[in-house]
Protein backbone atom coordinates (compact mmCIF):
# COMPACT_ATOMS: atom_id res chain seq x y z
CA UNK A 1 0.00 0.00 0.00
CA UNK A 2 1.26 3.41 -1.00
CA UNK A 3 1.03 4.89 2.17
CA UNK A 4 1.13 8.64 0.80
CA UNK A 5 -1.08 8.01 -2.21
CA UNK A 6 -3.92 6.49 0.69
CA UNK A 7 -3.71 9.94 2.96
CA UNK A 8 -4.30 12.40 -0.26
CA UNK A 9 -7.30 9.86 -1.22
CA UNK A 10 -8.44 10.23 2.15
CA UNK A 11 -8.06 13.86 2.08
CA UNK A 12 -9.86 13.98 -1.13
CA UNK A 13 -12.64 11.94 0.06
CA UNK A 14 -13.41 14.23 3.29
CA UNK A 15 -13.08 17.05 1.58
CA UNK A 16 -15.37 15.89 -1.03
CA UNK A 17 -17.77 14.73 1.43
CA UNK A 18 -17.72 18.22 3.30
CA UNK A 19 -18.48 20.13 0.16
CA UNK A 20 -21.06 17.64 -0.65
CA UNK A 21 -22.50 17.85 2.69
CA UNK A 22 -22.67 13.78 2.68
CA UNK A 23 -20.10 11.65 4.73
CA UNK A 24 -21.72 8.95 3.87
CA UNK A 25 -19.01 7.57 1.48
CA UNK A 26 -16.05 9.24 3.98
CA UNK A 27 -17.44 6.70 6.90
CA UNK A 28 -17.13 3.94 4.74
CA UNK A 29 -13.51 3.99 4.22
CA UNK A 30 -13.30 3.31 7.93
CA UNK A 31 -12.78 -0.64 9.10
CA UNK A 32 -15.89 -1.57 11.09
CA UNK A 33 -13.81 -1.64 14.53
CA UNK A 34 -12.07 1.76 13.69
CA UNK A 35 -10.85 4.02 16.17
CA UNK A 36 -11.23 8.22 15.49
CA UNK A 37 -9.89 10.37 18.33
CA UNK A 38 -9.48 13.88 18.66
CA UNK A 39 -6.94 16.55 20.44
CA UNK A 40 -7.12 19.65 21.33
CA UNK A 41 -11.24 19.61 20.67
CA UNK A 42 -13.76 18.29 23.23
CA UNK A 43 -15.43 15.14 21.65
CA UNK A 44 -15.53 11.41 20.58
CA UNK A 45 -13.36 9.33 20.81
CA UNK A 46 -15.42 7.11 18.09
CA UNK A 47 -15.19 3.60 18.34
CA UNK A 48 -16.80 1.76 15.51
CA UNK A 49 -17.50 2.44 11.90
CA UNK A 50 -21.66 3.15 13.01
CA UNK A 51 -20.57 5.54 15.73
CA UNK A 52 -18.12 7.31 13.45
CA UNK A 53 -20.78 7.72 10.94
CA UNK A 54 -23.74 9.06 13.26
CA UNK A 55 -21.02 11.51 14.72
CA UNK A 56 -20.16 12.95 11.11
CA UNK A 57 -23.98 13.46 10.43
CA UNK A 58 -24.34 15.13 13.68
CA UNK A 59 -21.57 17.64 13.32
CA UNK A 60 -20.55 17.65 10.01
CA UNK A 61 -17.27 19.54 9.19
CA UNK A 62 -17.52 22.60 7.34
CA UNK A 63 -13.97 23.22 6.42
CA UNK A 64 -12.04 21.80 3.68
CA UNK A 65 -8.27 20.87 4.43
CA UNK A 66 -4.62 21.15 2.36
CA UNK A 67 -2.08 18.00 3.70
CA UNK A 68 1.46 19.68 2.97
CA UNK A 69 3.45 17.18 5.04
CA UNK A 70 2.88 13.27 5.36
CA UNK A 71 5.49 11.32 7.11
CA UNK A 72 5.89 7.64 7.13
CA UNK A 73 6.21 6.07 10.73
CA UNK A 74 5.27 2.64 10.51
CA UNK A 75 4.77 -0.31 7.80
CA UNK A 76 0.83 1.39 7.47
CA UNK A 77 0.96 4.48 9.76
CA UNK A 78 1.14 8.05 8.72
CA UNK A 79 1.71 11.64 10.39
CA UNK A 80 0.35 14.22 7.56
CA UNK A 81 -0.30 17.61 8.69
CA UNK A 82 -2.87 19.78 7.05
CA UNK A 83 -4.02 23.43 6.67
CA UNK A 84 -7.91 24.19 7.51
CA UNK A 85 -8.66 25.84 3.91
CA UNK A 86 -10.49 28.94 5.92
CA UNK A 87 -7.64 28.79 8.48
CA UNK A 88 -5.76 27.20 11.38
CA UNK A 89 -3.82 24.09 10.82
CA UNK A 90 -3.67 20.51 12.83
CA UNK A 91 -2.02 16.88 11.88
CA UNK A 92 -3.35 13.56 11.69
CA UNK A 93 -2.26 10.40 12.26
CA UNK A 94 -3.75 7.48 10.19
CA UNK A 95 -3.34 3.91 10.53
CA UNK A 96 -4.73 1.36 7.36
CA UNK A 97 -5.72 -2.16 7.88
CA UNK A 98 -6.21 -4.16 4.57
CA UNK A 99 -7.07 -0.60 2.71
CA UNK A 100 -9.77 0.82 5.27
CA UNK A 101 -9.01 3.40 7.85
CA UNK A 102 -8.33 2.20 11.29
CA UNK A 103 -7.23 4.04 13.39
CA UNK A 104 -7.47 8.14 13.13
CA UNK A 105 -6.60 11.19 16.01
CA UNK A 106 -6.75 14.41 14.78
CA UNK A 107 -4.84 17.49 16.25
CA UNK A 108 -5.30 20.99 16.65
CA UNK A 109 -2.73 23.82 16.67
CA UNK A 110 -3.59 26.67 17.41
Amino acid sequence: MDLKTAVMEHQELFNDSVRAGDFEAFAASFAEDAVMTFDGVPVGPFKGRHKIATAYAAQPPTDTMSIWSVEEIGPDTVIARFDWDNGGSGSMQVQWRDGEVLNLTISYET
